[in-house]
């Protein structure tokens, strides 16, 4: 079954086998590439892989409109159950939860996380396994060598992988970051949305994988 995945600009997505759809990391408020507005999207699941406001984003309002289930870090759960989300499904980095579609699992990253002042938990990467596609978001993080294990394990098909540099891998670094998870395809995220992350990424050519370089709001259908 196809996976049609959209790109909601900076590291958010949408995921869609035709039976659920899946969303990561919704910033769209104050992002400056978004061209979705939240109450534009339909989900059943929201991931999340910190809680940095460029990812937490608008899953508060997302969620709610939708009755979807949060899957996160559980502080982050904690936090938004505060926030009156009512569904909620705290994990932390080795955990997978079953879902009616497949399951969601977080992996390490190398990063931070908290949310206006407040430790969020772990950061994490998302894998989402729907569809009968694996797709790896790496999260906010630094190149590390079980990024190898992780590909290894999970087996992605799809590879998300953070390039801006500053806060998260350059291309330099994230070359080696697609290299070493091995998934057939990667496309760079957290990049170009403020001034303090690189816009020009051309150096991001990891040897061996297909490109695919979105823009917001476009949708590919992965086969």
């Amino acid at each position: 079954m196809p996976l049609l995945v959209t790109y909601l600009g900076h590291s958010g997505f949408l995921l869609d086998d035709g039976s659920a759809r899946v969303v990561i990391d919704p910033f769209l408020t104050g992002n400056p590439k978004a061209v979705h507005e939240p109450a534009q999207i339909a989900c059943d699941f929201v991931a999340l892989t910190h809680g940095h406001a460029d990812h937490f984003g608008d899953t508060v309002a997302i969620v709610t409109a939708n009755d979807a289930t949060l899957v996160a870090a559980y502080e982050i759960c904690e936090f938004a159950a505060e926030q009156g989300v009512a569904r909620t499904e705290p994990a932390n980095p080795g955990g997978r939860i079953a879902t009616s579609f497949g399951w969601i699992a977080l992996t390490h990253a190398f990063h931070s996380s908290s949310y206006e002042g407040r430790y969020m938990g772990m950061p994490c990467g998302v894998v989402v396994h729907m569809g009968g596609t694996t797709f790896y978001h790496c999260g906010d993080t630094d190149l590390f060598s079980d990024m190898r294990l992780i590909g290894e394990i999970y087996r992605p098909d799809i590879a998300a992988i953070p390039v801006g540099d500053r806060f998260t891998m350059g291309p330099s670094l994230a070359n080696r970051a697609a290299e070493m998870i091995g998934a057939p395809t990667v496309v760079p995220i957290h990049y170009g949305t403020f001034p303090l992350l690189l816009d020009d990424i051309d150096a991001f050519q990891p040897a061996d994988v297909a490109l695919k370089k979105m823009s917001p709001g476009d949708t590919w259908k992965h086969v």
